[in-house]
């Protein structure tokens, strides 16, 4: 990798700017092509003698010892500060592209949550007409860049909506409903820099980590179950996220039990 690098990224380049889409981030230089960095599932950005971030699960490392572990790239800067990827699990990328925004991955990727949340009218429309599961919908880069698995499930959660709901099955208000709690969730864990110490007890988020308990419940006591959608593991609470066709049928049947004429007297 390094190698790959020296020859295709010259030294005494100026960093203009840094940018994010969804996942990807890449650095923007003076000359030549932009670094870019997808952290994968368990990739960090480490700056040497400073501590590593909060939303970096493993063990605690004195920022002094350099380079870090499971290092993948480092990049030196002119007054002295250095900078490293690290990825214990191997799944992040780095790559070069000179114009990020006309090419792969970026191009083909949707709207971001945090940069550019369609107004709702547009987000109905970018719904309409899918077949797909909405929890499977939300997992698309394609569709909204930069939601993963457990923002998805707490986006379905304060909307009140069935991971395997399909998106042409949802009324106007559910949609508005998910509009709102996809802003929702994504502004505030960002402001919350990640730390989950800071999200609200009420989130999912706080409880959904005991799969394969028969003990795991929310924060009213409300059972959580598990279930597969869009090809992954879904968190959702049965009491609260109804699937349409469940509730139209219980109105349906209400709705008989109300017409059934009395029955005749002898």
């Amino acid at each position: 990798m390094l190698m790959f690098l020296q020859r295709r990224w010259q030294p005494r380049q100026r960093h203009a700017e840094s940018r994010r889409w969804g996942k990807q981030l890449w650095f923007d230089m003076d000359k030549g092509p932009s670094p870019m960095f997808h952290l994968g599932m368990t990739g960090s950005f480490r700056i040497k003698g400073k501590k590593a971030l909060v939303y970096v699960r493993q063990k605690e490392e004195d920022p002094n010892n350099w380079p870090p572990k499971f290092w993948k790239v480092e990049l030196q800067m002119a007054d002295g500060t250095c900078f490293a990827m690290t990825d214990a699990r191997r799944f992040g990328r780095i790559r070069l592209c000179k114009e990020p925004w006309e090419h792969p991955p970026v191009c083909h990727m949707g709207f971001d949550p945090l940069l550019a949340m369609p107004k709702l009218s547009r987000f109905a429309e970018q719904l309409g007409g899918r077949s797909a599961d909405i929890k499977a919908v939300l997992l698309d880069q394609g569709f909204a860049a930069g939601v993963g698995n457990w923002v998805a499930d707490e986006v379905l959660f304060q909307a009140a909506i069935h991971p395997q709901e399909r998106c042409s099955d949802l009324a106007p208000a559910a949609v508005a409903k998910l509009h709102r709690s996809l802003r929702l969730v994504i502004s505030v864990a960002c402001k919350a820099g990640a730390d989950a110490a800071r999200y609200p007890r009420t989130w999912l988020f706080h409880y959904r980590w005991a799969k394969g308990s028969s003990q795991a419940v929310d924060g009213k006591g409300r059972e959580i179950k598990f279930v597969t959608s869009g090809g992954r593991t879904s968190a959702y609470v049965p009491a609260l996220q109804r699937r349409a066709s469940a509730k139209q049928r219980e109105r349906s049947q209400a709705s008989s039990v109300r017409r059934r004429p009395a029955a005749k007297r002898g």
